[in-house]
């Protein structure tokens, strides 16, 4: 079974950086597609960014490319969100997922993931 735990949340002024952390328990080496998204109040959920774990190829929405930075440790047991230059509108609660799927699916952002963390939370101030 696929556990995620997030941490790295908190609150920075707009212009600043953080980094979430997600933490993949269960991973048994198998190529998995780990994925951020994030959901503010009254707002539909966005998919952020996907890591295809072998291989490392990426996707990033149009929202946070070249900003953000999806990566992953060298044991491939935890998936890292870099955020910089955040702005106000990337104010949400971020969670992890992942799930068992192609790179061409992964590539093309993750609809449906079957595992999720609880989420973590980011607020960025003006």
């Amino acid at each position: 079974q696929v556990q995620l735990v997030e941490s790295g949340g908190g609150s920075v002024q707009a212009g600043g950086s953080l980094r979430l952390s997600c933490r993949v328990y269960g991973y048994r080496g198998s190529t998995m597609c780990v994925a951020w998204f994030r959901q503010a109040p009254g707002k539909e959920r966005e998919g952020v960014a996907t890591i295809y774990t072998t291989g490392a190829s990426t996707y990033y929405s149009d929202s946070v490319k070249g900003r953000f930075t999806i990566s992953q440790d060298n044991a491939k047991t935890t998936v890292y969100l870099q955020m910089n230059s955040l702005k106000p509108e990337d104010t949400a609660k971020y969670s992890c997922a992942a799930d068992f799927v192609t790179r061409a699916r992964c590539e093309a952002g993750l609809s449906r993931p079957s595992y999720w963390g609880q989420g973590t939370q980011v607020t960025v101030s003006a």
